[in-house]
């Protein structure tokens, strides 16, 4: 699985997917355009995220890759650890123009989502 992860996510976040071939935007040199112009040039399966607004400023139809919106209380690896299983799994359920949230919660993770 080709899996990018947006600038807004803590770039630790590639040590949920091994195995797997995982870029962050500031390894591509992308860390700075705009959200329009990255997805016109991603050429992934799965975009990781933690904005929220993403899935309602974009044609999901129109997208080549599914987008996984992690919800986490800060943009920390700590926060995120706990999560790595759950967004494995999004990752690998999500298709192309999807999306599926991961969300942390008290007691545990859940996914929601695999539009």
């Amino acid at each position: 699985m080709r899996i990018v992860i947006d600038a807004c996510v803590d770039p630790r976040v590639v040590e949920a997917f091994p195995g797997h071939e995982v870029q962050t935007l500031f390894d591509l040199g992308w860390q700075h355009l705009k959200d329009e112009v990255v997805v016109r040039q991603l050429q992934c399966d799965v975009f990781v995220t933690a904005d929220r607004g993403f899935e309602h400023q974009h044609n999901l139809k129109a997208l080549r890759f599914g987008i996984v919106i992690v919800h986490v209380a800060r943009n920390q690896v700590r926060f995120y650890r706990p999560l790595f299983p759950e967004i494995l799994e999004a990752a690998r359920r999500v298709r192309a123009g999807g999306v599926v949230h991961v969300y942390e919660r008290v007691g545990g993770a859940g996914l929601t989502g695999a539009r």
